[in-house]
């Protein structure tokens, strides 16, 4: 039996109104709770990112270059439960204890296959420096840590490879991470 899963609806303040079959709230773009989780890590060379390229299959964005993991937090998971699940579903990362919630912003983002995204997306980071990464092919097509002035560059000159949410979630993270 296949469950279909749903994500919780929000309100312009980001309180649940309710659940929505995913793929139908994607058709309809309505506003939902969301989180993308970016790793970090310090080197010589300074702060590296660790991104994913999205796997081909997936629903949207196939093909793209994203944070490290995003989803949608299942009824009654918190956002930080919900960001460790999709660390391991989609990277193989187990063994982080923890995730810090430093943000959240609506966006709304028209995409492919007629899809919207419209979420109320948390950012939550980690320091991933001594991580074992196992991903899985179904979920990530490649990955690899990014400086921060590749980054940067990389989104200036091709920001199509990149996806709708991406540039946010950067910023969010470079502001905290230059604050601490």
């Amino acid at each position: 039996m296949i469950i279909e899963e749903q994500v919780v609806l929000v309100d312009q303040q980001g309180r649940a109104l309710g659940l929505q079959e995913k793929m139908q709230a994607h058709r309809d773009g309505a506003l939902h709770l969301a989180f993308s989780v970016l790793l970090y890590r310090e080197t010589t060379q300074g702060i590296e990112f660790l991104m994913q390229q999205r796997a081909l299959g997936k629903y949207h964005s196939g093909g793209l270059w994203t944070n490290t993991c995003c989803s949608h937090p299942r009824q009654g998971e918190t956002l930080e439960q919900a960001g460790l699940r999709r660390l391991t579903e989609e990277m193989g990362i187990v063994g982080l204890e923890s995730l810090d919630d430093i943000a959240s912003f609506v966006y709304r983002a028209e995409l492919d296959n007629q899809l919207i995204e419209h979420e109320w997306d948390h950012v939550l980071i980690a320091n991933g420096t001594e991580l074992a990464i196992i991903p899985n092919s179904e979920e990530v097509k490649s990955y690899r840590w990014w400086s921060k002035a590749d980054l940067e560059l990389g989104l200036a000159d091709t920001p199509e490879l990149f996806t709708a949410w991406f540039p946010q979630v950067l910023q969010y993270v470079i502001n905290e991470l230059s604050s601490q």
